[in-house]
């Protein structure tokens, strides 16, 4: 589709609303607030693919390379059966296929910073005169695209400081958090491009994802070799069907084919809780003691129903004593481990647990803290991190907004912004050209400057006039998140 044609229908005539002799308009793209307790600070990305995929690939292929009658027919004709018969017009569609590229400058901070709420990730702006209207034009395209891989890259990063604290205080194997929050999310996502996005932003954090064309995405557009580079990776595992299958009655049969004949070596993840999870714990594993003792590799209970916290760690109000010890507790019965130099215990290499349902950042935490208070290393268990957390988020989760904060109108510049009157603050917009500074480590906004000004700070030109300035890779942006 013409990328003209992916925005709000609104949209198009603004053109002719603005002011008589525009010829510059200059937006910023910000977190206005953030509505996730303790967070005060997102994860910039996602930019550099949103440039490369509809500012450079998605025009060349669907409009520049088109002919200029093919594109401006359907676009007449979506506009006109949409509005009804209107003066929009085409002539300022047919200057800019005639132009051959994108006129517009973005300037940005380096992807995978972390940016305080209210100070802008990247500010954008029109480089002719009469392609003024381009610049708000994209609103409605950029802030579908990029607003989920920022927030999901912020989530993931809340998950890893939570993760990472626990291995600290606790583990052996401080390393291992790179695989223990699993992305779960893809099927449960506002459809692929959305699934894609926000598995990439989850992969800035960790190495750990089912969501397979995240890896494509980070080789395509960020960078990354999967030959020379973990990008993402994951492990044999099984699903309900396979387990049904086997049915309830040989269950049992069914876990000692696939750890002995299936995968007699390597890790894999089985699903234990179709029927009875307590009977897997308490009776299958034991009596496969030591197939599993001798394998190299690791078995991986997988349970995902219930509450995730007391099924991993146990509820000391529960039933039954398989109940009040949990997932964890249950193994070490069985398998035993050592006691790390930090004074926790941690289960042999040939077994673990991966738990898949359910999980946000309060109950990572909790689920860590209660293995801590029984004495368990937090690295004992994975946690698969799925829609849950990653869908249940809107724009508003961090408030952002593009907004325009100058413009040029017959050669004379405007500071313009918008302070609703009924509004808590969170709309209030910055005002004029825009520098960002850094202050003791931290991004902050001057507003109001001169073109000299805006010139320095940190924003730094990442496209201009159809051409991509700065490449970032993978590699680069997940130094900077972690």
């Amino acid at each position: 589709m013409n990328p003209l044609l992916l925005t709000d229908g609104y949209k198009v005539d603004h053109r002719r609303q603005y002011p008589n002799n525009t010829t510059l308009v200059y937006s910023n793209w910000t977190p206005r607030k953030s509505r996730i307790q303790g967070v005060d600070e997102v994860v910039f990305f996602g930019l550099q693919y949103f440039i490369k995929k509809y500012i450079i690939e998605d025009f060349q292929t669907h409009f520049f390379s088109r002919t200029k009658d093919e594109v401006i027919a359907k676009y007449a004709k979506r506009i006109n059966n949409y509005l009804g018969e209107n003066a929009v017009g085409t002539k300022h569609i047919e200057d800019l296929h005639d132009l051959g590229y994108i006129p517009m400058v973005f300037k940005a901070l380096p992807e995978g910073v972390s940016v305080p709420v209210r100070v802008p990730m990247f500010t954008m702006y029109n480089t002719k005169d009469e392609f003024f209207w381009l610049t708000n034009y994209f609103e409605t395209l950029l802030s579908a695209v990029i607003w989920l891989p920022c927030n999901s890259a912020t989530i993931a990063k809340e998950y890893r400081k939570v993760l990472g604290l626990y291995a600290l205080e606790t583990s052996s194997v401080p390393e291992f958090v790179n695989w223990q929050a699993h992305d779960f999310s893809m099927r449960g996502m506002g459809g692929i491009e959305a699934a894609v996005t926000s598995a990439a932003g989850h992969l800035l954090s960790f190495t750990g994802t089912d969501t397979i064309p995240a890896i494509d995405f980070l080789e395509e557009y960020y960078n990354a070799n999967s030959d020379l580079e973990l990008i993402g990776g994951s492990v044999a595992a099984t699903e309900h069907s396979v387990m049904c299958m086997g049915t309830n009655e040989g269950e049992f049969e069914t876990f000692q084919r696939l750890i002995v004949e299936v995968y007699p070596k390597g890790i894999v993840s089985i699903v234990s809780d179709t029927w009875d999870l307590w009977k897997v714990l308490t009776n299958y594993l034991p009596r496969l003691k030591d197939e599993i003792t001798s394998r190299e590799g690791k078995v991986v209970v997988r349970p995902d129903s219930g509450d995730p916290i007391d099924i991993i760690c146990g509820n000391p109000n529960g039933k039954t004593i398989e109940e009040q010890k949990g997932v964890i507790e249950l193994l070490w019965d069985v398998f035993g481990g050592t006691t790390n130099g930090k004074g926790y215990k941690e289960l042999i290499p040939q077994i673990g647990a991966i738990y898949g349902d359910s999980i946000t950042v309060e109950r990572a935490s909790q689920i860590c803290e209660r293995l801590k208070q029984k004495g368990f290393a937090s690295t004992n268990v994975v946690l698969g991190i799925g829609s849950f957390t990653y869908q249940y988020n809107t724009r508003d989760t961090f408030g952002f907004a593009m907004k325009a904060t100058y413009g040029e109108v017959s050669g004379q510049g405007r500071a313009i912004f918008k302070d609703p009157i009924t509004d808590d603050g969170t709309k209030k917009s910055a005002k004029g050209l825009l520098k960002i500074e850094m202050e003791n480590g931290v991004y902050k906004l001057v507003d109001e400057v001169s073109w000299e000004e805006e010139k320095q700070g940190e924003l730094k030109e990442i496209f201009r006039d159809g051409k991509l300035l700065i490449n970032h890779s993978l590699a680069e942006i997940r130094s900077r998140v972690l």
